[in-house]
């Protein structure tokens, strides 16, 4: 390989070379924060995530027509302009690349995250529930023995611990078994009633024990969840950000590369007439498909409406007098709670469903159940593309599985009650078009089909 200094000497013998200050300005000394903007790192960048993507020097010098037009007299000037916006088109197109790797990641994590929250929340619940039932089952054991007490007390018992047993009145279970513990007589003749309230009073407790501890446990993973989602939606926001920068851009600079490396008579004058046209023709195409959107959405406007709506589908968008509407006309395919696991090609179903399916079909709307703001819209792992909506009050509500170029709602945008906000698709871990429906509660998740039955809404 020929050195640096053989390059350069070989470049002035023919006249061609740059000036210092160019070859300053268009070859820097290369290390990996110029090689990103050259492009040469390539893939390898996507994996590394680190540095400027685009070289500090090229990225603030965007060429002009101007001076393309000048370059493109000169032909030392003319190569070093290709060589510029070669790099910054290969700078753009890598620039995107990470930015969509980072997005993707970081809405695994969310969707990781916010399952673990929900687990735990879930475990928080049962285990609480069940110490809830042990207490119950200690009081109905303890009152059974003291019931059994008043009998023998009835029936002429002259044991004193039966006289201290009705001293007083006692407060729950443990005062029960405080003072059925003192009395020989009963305990002798009734041991299986009282170690069946003692047990159930030390299962209460123990259960209680650990329902705190798996509260913390959830507290600490619903605030890693939220977390998640911000810098979910923050990745997704710049993996935007850095396709309409190269969308902006792109077409500019490889439209003045063409002009640059064209032999024939064509002038820049007439690349920039091309370029004129071309971008009406967009505008054109933009506006209809704006259009498409707009009839798409009256569409789905239309045949959402009517009907109170129920488990076998119907009234999608459709708002009641509790200020709420069903968030699909589809039926529900599947409910809330524990269920059967099914398993596709690269991936399985969880064994507890967090929400209901509703399925109306793919491209069918999407409504919101009731006014409020979007805090999430965006690609959220096994939900596919997603929104979520926080109602105030520590209600919110999230739709999943929305179809590619469904989302028709921004981060921070302010919604209400019916309005489409999506249509279905298939996307994430799905077996068919429909749209995961939740209801979260605190940060937790709800059955929905009570949640809006108690609004007057069968889902």
């Amino acid at each position: 390989m020929e050195s640096d200094s053989a390059i350069v000497d070989a470049s002035d013998e023919c006249g061609c070379a740059p000036s210092p200050r160019e070859r300053r300005l268009l070859w820097p000394a290369m290390n990996r924060r110029t090689a990103l903007g050259l492009g040469i790192l390539g893939a390898a960048a996507v994996g590394a995530f680190g540095g400027p993507l685009v070289s500090p020097a090229f990225a603030a010098t965007y060429p002009s027509w101007e001076e393309v037009e000048r370059a493109k007299a000169n032909e030392s000037a003319k190569a070093a302009e290709i060589t510029k916006i070669q790099g910054l088109i290969a700078g753009l197109e890598t620039e995107v690349a990470t930015k969509r790797q980072l997005a993707q990641q970081a809405s695994d994590e969310f969707f990781v995250a916010q399952q673990a929250y929900f687990d735990a929340a879930l475990r928080a619940d049962e285990l609480q529930q069940q110490a809830d039932e042990q207490a119950a089952a200690a009081l109905t054991a303890a009152q059974n023995a003291g019931r059994v007490a008043a009998q023998l007390y009835r029936s002429g018992g002259n044991d004193t611990s039966l006289e201290l047993f009705f001293a007083g009145s006692a407060a729950g279970a443990d005062d029960l078994l405080a003072r059925l513990g003192t009395m020989d007589k009963l305990v002798a003749r009734n041991n299986d009633v009282y170690e069946q309230a003692v047990a159930a009073r030390n299962s209460a407790q123990s259960l209680t024990a650990q329902a705190e501890v798996q509260r913390a446990e959830r507290d600490r993973l619903q605030k890693i969840a939220e977390e998640k989602m911000i810098a979910a939606q923050k990745a997704a926001d710049e993996a935007q950000a850095a396709l309409d920068k190269q969308r902006a851009m792109q077409v500019t600079l490889e439209a003045q590369l063409a002009a640059l490396q064209d032999t024939t008579a064509k002038t820049v004058a007439a690349y920039q007439e091309g370029e004129r046209i071309r971008k009406e023709q967009e505008e054109r195409a933009r506006q209809e498909e704006e259009r498409r959107r707009r009839e798409e959405a009256e569409r789905l406007n239309q045949g959402g409406g009517g009907g109170g709506g129920g488990g076998g589908g119907g009234g999608g968008g459709a708002v009641v007098g509790s200020g709420w509407a069903r968030p699909s006309s589809g039926w529900r395919s599947s409910g809330y709670g524990p269920r059967r696991v099914q398993c596709g090609n690269s991936y399985c179903s969880s064994g507890f469903h967090y929400g209901v399916d509703l399925a109306a079909g793919c491209g069918a709307g999407i409504y919101a159940a009731s006014a409020g703001q979007v805090v999430y819209a965006g690609y959220n792992g096994g939900y596919g593309n997603y929104i979520k909506i926080d109602h105030g009050g520590g209600v919110g509500t999230g739709y999943g599985h929305i179809r590619q170029g469904g989302i028709f709602v921004g981060h921070g945008q302010w919604v209400s009650a019916g309005q489409l906000i999506a249509s279905e698709g298939n996307t994430g871990n799905s077996f068919g078009c429909h749209v995961h429906f939740e209801v979260y509660v605190n940060g937790g998740t709800v059955n929905p089909t009570d949640f809006m039955g108690a609004r007057g809404i069968s889902v």
